[in-house]
């Protein structure tokens, strides 16, 4: 059972290198994110294929802990991160694109639950219209939140 993705973009007024450099900053993400209450580096130093964190996040007022990973990079231009929980397969992938002095990020985010069991796949359509408005909010959020401290790291 695939979910539709998310898909988001922000103007961001800096260039694609500040952009990138707070994208990438996980041993700051709890100060630049909002959303973002710890990040814990399990594996991988820097920002690099199999980089490994477990991210602890508010959202609809509870607090989940996730373990992500990088999965994909072309620095400077686009980067996917996975994550997988309760039988569910989550990518988000990150597009930056310059435009004029600037950065255009776009997120996508995904689920795949085809490993998840029948009573969950049914309260997951039930709930599904809900999680995805609050999955959109935190992402948009997220954007924002890079937006500024890019902006600031450049300015």
């Amino acid at each position: 059972m695939s979910h539709p993705e998310i898909r988001l973009s922000k103007a961001i007024d800096a260039p694609p290198s500040a952009v990138w450099h707070v994208l990438t900053d996980l041993d700051n993400a709890d100060a630049t994110l909002r959303g973002v209450r710890k990040v814990e580096r399990l594996d991988g130093s820097g920002y690099e294929v199999g980089t490994r964190w477990r991210e602890t996040r508010t959202i609809m007022g509870k607090t989940a802990t996730e373990e992500m990973w990088v999965a994909e990079i072309e620095p400077e231009r686009r980067t996917v991160i996975r994550a997988s929980s309760d039988g569910a397969d989550y990518m988000t992938e990150f597009l930056l694109e310059p435009k004029g002095a600037g950065t255009e990020l776009a997120v996508a985010f995904s689920a795949d639950a085809a490993r998840v069991g029948a009573v969950a796949k049914m309260l997951m359509t039930v709930v599904g219209g809900i999680a995805r408005k609050a999955t959109e909010k935190a992402l948009r959020q997220d954007l924002d939140d890079i937006a500024t401290a890019a902006q600031a790291l450049s300015s």
